[in-house]
């Protein structure tokens, strides 16, 4: 990956990060990609983490041949019966009070909306998100994105505020090691309670916060949490692009927690690869927010394409027991990534759930100094071998692999995976250690 222009590339494409592959993809299918030169690519990362049931699924393909035959786009107001069917079968396996969904196309959008509903329902603005979040580009969502690099973007959204996340490996209050004991999460509000206004709207959380490195909080962290927004009038938003739909062994990560927000935003997981999101909330918020005059009118609101898509995503998930897939293929990936780890010293966290794991490099496991130049080294190393994987580096969170292939991949790709890895690992380490 390169930050530069490359020949391949050509002069015409806006440069909208620093991680574009030189690499020009022609074709996908389940866990791989081609090149144009013929190089198959596993993937490991799921497109961007979207494609849940692996790239081109045979159903996927299929509901976007019958909508392009029925409807692939209508006028805002006009609903279609994939949005409605889609819409009902979310609700069947929604946990309760939440019930009632509007479809979007990005998460940043269904997040952005999902901040609306609350600051509508409550009559507040004051918004509260984690450190090491990732929320989304647009204005309310980046307001609310710590784990990103917030310079040169200019002012952000009103009334935002952040609590230290809980990272029991890299402890942001430095407090603990190894074992969070919500310390972050007391210090965070007490600070939060100094600095107020006082016209609370809601915390946004992920349950995994995938961007800030793969973090999984503690055991009975989001009833804490809950209790602290209780106490504040706060509205419970969690953000489940990426662990809803199978990706971490249940339906949604909420289901394993005990704790069930005032709000969800889903997507990537929910459209298998097409843009679509959603923004759910319970039949009394919606009444609420709809009473106040809530709006969320955009030109691909309740589009027919995408909703056709989310249907079949949701069939296929039941229909080829991906949630169970989920479980052991993650626990399988987990174990190979703690072969791994006893192999290299330089391992020095492996964690996630299902289908989600990070991996976290570090120059030395006492000290913890996030390696760097080796995650980004071995990263490329990976890429050349025919490995797409996905590292994570900021200076005070650690250089971690972010790890999601698809809910339809294989032990044999999972163990092809680990050789690349486990190849690029060694020689990365033998070439700086000669440099040295």
């Amino acid at each position: 990956m390169s930050d530069t222009a490359h020949p391949a590339l050509g002069n015409h494409l806006i440069r909208y990060t620093s991680e574009t592959f030189p690499e020009i993809i022609v074709r996908a299918k389940g866990s791989w990609v081609w090149d144009k030169q013929g190089k198959a690519i596993l993937d490991f990362t799921s497109g961007q983490m979207c494609s849940t049931l692996g790239h081109n699924h045979p159903a996927i393909v299929e509901a976007l041949k019958s909508s392009a035959d029925t409807a692939i786009h209508l006028f805002s107001g006009m609903i279609p019966d994939t949005v409605v069917d889609l819409s009902e079968r979310m609700a069947t396996i929604l946990p309760a009070p939440l019930s009632k969904s509007m479809f979007v196309n990005t998460g940043g959008e269904a997040n952005e909306a999902a901040i609306k509903i609350a600051k509508f329902a409550t009559g507040g603005y004051e918004t509260v998100a984690l450190g090491g979040s990732w929320h989304g580009a647009g204005g309310g969502g980046a307001a609310v994105s710590m784990a990103s690099d917030r310079k040169n973007h200019g002012p952000t959204m009103p009334g935002v505020y952040a609590i230290p996340e809980p990272n029991a490996y890299r402890c942001p209050v430095e407090h603990c090691r190894d074992a969070c004991d919500l310390t972050c999460m007391k210090v965070g509000f007490r600070m939060l309670d100094m600095q107020w206004a006082g016209a609370p709207a809601a915390v946004i959380a992920e349950p995994i916060l995938s961007a800030g490195g793969v973090i999984v909080p503690p055991e009975g962290y989001f009833k804490a949490l809950r209790q602290e927004c209780e106490a504040r009038g706060l509205m419970l938003i969690f953000d489940e692009a990426q662990t809803a739909f199978g990706r971490v062994g249940e339906w949604f990560a909420t289901d394993g927690l005990g704790v069930t927000p005032d709000i969800m935003a889903v997507s990537k997981t929910l459209g298998g690869g097409v843009p679509l999101a959603a923004t759910i909330t319970s039949d009394a918020i919606e009444e609420t927010a709809h009473q106040r005059g809530f709006s969320h009118y955009t030109s691909h609101v309740s589009d027919p394409l995408p909703a056709a898509v989310g249907v079949a995503v949701l069939q296929t998930i039941e229909s080829e027991n991906l949630i169970e897939r989920a479980k052991e293929m993650g626990g399988y990936l987990r174990e190979r990534m703690l072969d791994l780890q006893q192999k290299y010293e330089v391992i020095g966290d492996v964690r996630g759930q299902g289908l989600l794991i990070g991996v976290e490099l570090v120059e030395d496991r006492e000290a913890r100094v996030p390696h760097h130049k080796l995650g980004a080294r071995t990263t490329k190393r990976c890429l050349e071998l025919g490995l797409s994987m996905n590292i994570r580096r900021r200076p005070e969170r650690g250089s971690v692999w972010r790890i999601a292939p698809p809910l339809t991949v294989t032990r044999d790709e999972i163990d092809t995976a680990t050789a690349i890895l486990d190849q690029a690992l060694g020689e990365s380490l033998d070439a700086m250690a000669r440099e040295c």
